[in-house]
């Protein structure tokens, strides 16, 4: 029936060629995550918007009233603006939020320290 007898399917090229497929589509898996979750971390701050009148507009600011509250947002030569901005106008501005400087302090269950009893020597 077989001329060169029976064909063992779990010959060392066939597993070698499963393990292959197998290593294959695993690190394919892995980079696909790695980029996906890389791409989140990546995406910056989130996008924020306040819609309302101009009260105030300069090279450098633009106050929007939002409800009772004044919005004033900061703006440079980068920041992109269709049309000319005049106060009294009505606009939509897009805006994220980003850290300058974090200063830490201790919390409520935190001990301060004291100094040690035997003191600095002088």
């Amino acid at each position: 029936m077989f001329p060169n007898g029976p064909k063992n399917l779990n010959s060392s090229k066939a597993s070698r060629l499963i393990s292959r497929t197998m290593k294959t589509k695993a690190f394919s898996l892995i980079t696909a995550a790695s980029l996906a979750f890389s791409g989140m971390a990546l995406a910056g701050a989130k996008d924020y918007q306040v819609t309302g009148p101009v009260l105030e507009v300069n090279d450098s600011m633009i106050v929007v009233q939002k409800g009772k509250e004044r919005w004033e947002v900061d703006r440079n030569s980068d920041t992109k603006v269709n049309g000319d901005v005049k106060v009294g106008d009505k606009v939509t501005v897009s805006y994220t939020m980003t850290a300058k400087n974090v200063e830490v302090k201790a919390g409520k269950g935190a001990k301060k320290e004291k100094p040690s009893p035997t003191g600095s020597p002088g």
